[in-house]
């Protein structure tokens, strides 16, 4: 449901905030595989990936590519656009 979308999303960026770094542009930013590995997170969500999504599609995030595989996109940066 959308609702559960927007709650994802929101506890998403949480997520990052505690996870991640402000970059030099003073944007907090997170590597996915440090997102993926985060135990609080695998256990928060159950698609990761799909809620980086709706949240990229509505601008809150934003990372290079479409589709996040663990390992293969351990090293891209997810940074929030939106405080």
């Amino acid at each position: 449901t959308t609702m559960n979308v927007e709650h994802e999303i929101s506890l998403l960026v949480e997520e990052i905030r505690r996870l991640g770094t402000k970059n030099a542009d003073g944007q907090v930013s997170v590597k996915f595989g440090v997102l993926f590995a985060d135990e609080k997170c695998a256990n928060l969500f159950e698609a990761l990936v799909g809620t980086l999504k709706a949240a990229k599609r509505r601008k809150i995030v934003t990372y290079q590519g479409e589709l996040l595989l663990q390992g293969v996109h351990d090293n891209v940066d997810i940074i929030l656009l939106q405080d």
